[in-house]
């Protein structure tokens, strides 16, 4: 793959608009008058293109340009010269989306963000339209933003540009959730007869959920000695036990009722492969230490998404699991990430309407 032009264009000194958002709801609305749309599992991302100046801008309104050079490349291939578009930035590694190498591309050295956009080139997912030929078509309702949206999909010849699947019928939405990995971070719900809100939450979204079984491998405590959070862990393929993740939302009642559950199984080994670790640039002031304990103690909990083989926010604890033997929690609970074939099937050509 080339690299990238360089053009030396200086980005606004702020978004030109904030992404219109959900609220995260239990079920999502019937029809008539909703549109789903999967949820995905990347960097939300507006792109503004005014001739050869291109900028994309993040949900919390800082340029993303400089971190997906290649992206600015495929959107200055766009016929539409004046356009605004609202989608989802992802990154394919080695046949599976990888938020960690999202996570990656926000490197301070420019040599390095270049290496990582040859080496693992971003896709841009798109899924609504703001502005066209330079015409604001933001008060226009959904169905007729997404009319124009499929008009200039239509003319992408570039594959890392996608345009996201819709459908009017909630059973293949409710499909989407079931069997589309991890991917998708939910499902979002649209009004068909609304404008574009920027910055307010006119969406429902409902996120995938799911559940694992994991070795309580040790503890946290409080500055007052309470404990703070139970530390989570999963065996791997050797047979040594690797921090996956933290739970810590308890009450302060259910806190003293852990500790006594806690306290006899203090001394253990606690975590035997990857453990948890101190200071670093992104947190310069966690600490590695923590409460080790023996590997029987094995509680269900409820995660969102697995980034890099842990889970990428903090768990909810569910239930104690006495029933379950500490050898049965390993890495393969994990939902696997949406691998090319399935991509295709929600990508693929036209509109589930």
């Amino acid at each position: 793959m080339a690299s990238p032009r360089t053009y030396k264009t200086s980005p606004p000194e702020k978004a030109p608009m904030s992404p219109m958002e959900a609220v995260l709801v239990d079920a999502l609305p019937d029809p008539p008058g909703w549109q789903y749309e999967p949820k995905w599992d990347g960097f939300r991302a507006i792109v503004v293109r005014k001739g050869d100046s291109v900028e994309i801008w993040s949900k919390s309104g800082k340029p993303l340009g400089r971190y997906f050079p290649e992206v600015l490349e495929y959107l200055r291939g766009l016929r539409d010269r004046n356009v605004s578009l609202d989608g989802e930035l992802v990154i394919p590694v080695r046949g599976r989306l990888s938020f960690a190498a999202l996570q990656a591309r926000l490197h301070p050295a420019a040599s390095r963000i270049a290496k990582l956009s040859r080496d693992t080139p971003a896709q841009l997912i798109l899924f609504d339209c703001l502005t066209a030929e330079g015409r604001d078509i933001s008060k226009l309702p959904l169905c007729d933003r997404r009319i124009v949206l499929e008009d200039i999909a239509a003319t992408f010849d570039n594959p890392a540009l996608v345009l996201s699947p819709t459908s009017l019928d909630p059973e293949q939405a409710k499909a989407w959730l079931a069997s589309s990995g991890g991917a998708l971070d939910g499902v979002i719900a649209k009004p068909l007869d609304q404008p574009y809100a920027a910055g307010a939450r006119a969406m429902c979204k409902v996120k995938q959920m799911r559940t694992a079984d994991c070795v309580v491998g040790g503890y946290r405590k409080t500055d007052d000695g309470r404990v703070a959070s139970l530390l989570l862990g999963l065996y791997n393929d050797e047979g040594k036990l690797d921090l996956v993740g933290f739970a810590s939302a308890f009450a302060a009642k259910d806190r003293l009722i852990l500790q006594t559950t806690l306290s006899p199984h203090e001394g253990g080994i606690g975590f035997t492969g990857k453990a948890p670790v101190g200071p670093s640039r992104w947190n310069p002031k966690k600490s590695g230490k923590y409460f080790a304990l023996d590997h029987a103690l094995v509680a269900e909990v409820v995660y969102d998404q697995v980034t890099a083989g842990r889970f990428r926010h903090g768990a909810r604890f569910l239930r104690w699991r006495p029933d379950k033997g500490p050898d049965q929690c390993t890495h393969d609970q994990l939902v696997r990430e949406l691998e090319p074939a399935e991509m295709l099937q929600l990508t693929g050509p036209g509109s589930s309407r």
